[in-house]
């Protein structure tokens, strides 16, 4: 579960069949005061994959800023690059989505909660463009 705000608008790629694909940066920030009492922020980088109608979702509504909560899975993958190095990538496989921005045609409303059932639910399939192997677990 994580609660950021995304680094960049996401990017949709569509794979054969036309299911949909996003994938955008995500910046979560702890904030904590040290032993002086000084406040101290943290922020991590997450690469967050969102498949189908979770993909068209974030295609139509969030952009570089959105400030979103995430639930969903780890996936680390490995593949190798063109000089034979192996390489890795650990991602995050969105299963449900809330966006948390607060909008003025929406005031007095709860937030838009959408959850990854009925066809809405993310395979465990690579992003285009990227290498596909399957992990030993």
């Amino acid at each position: 579960m994580l609660i950021g705000n995304l680094g960049k608008d996401p990017d949709v790629q569509y794979l054969e069949g036309n299911i949909a694909v996003a994938k955008f940066s995500l910046a979560t920030t702890e904030t904590f005061k040290d032993r002086a009492g000084k406040l101290i922020s943290q922020t991590e980088w997450h690469t967050v994959v969102l498949w189908r109608g979770l993909a068209e979702l974030a295609q139509k509504y969030l952009h570089k800023g959105s400030l979103v909560y995430i639930e969903g899975r780890l996936r680390t993958r490995s593949w190798e690059d063109k000089e034979g190095n192996k390489k890795f990538a650990t991602e995050v496989v969105g299963d449900n989505l809330i966006m948390l921005d607060k909008r003025s045609d929406l005031a007095g409303h709860p937030p838009v909660h959408h959850e990854g059932i009925e066809g809405i639910s993310s395979p465990d399939v690579p992003p285009v463009g990227e290498p596909s192997e399957d992990l030993p677990f």
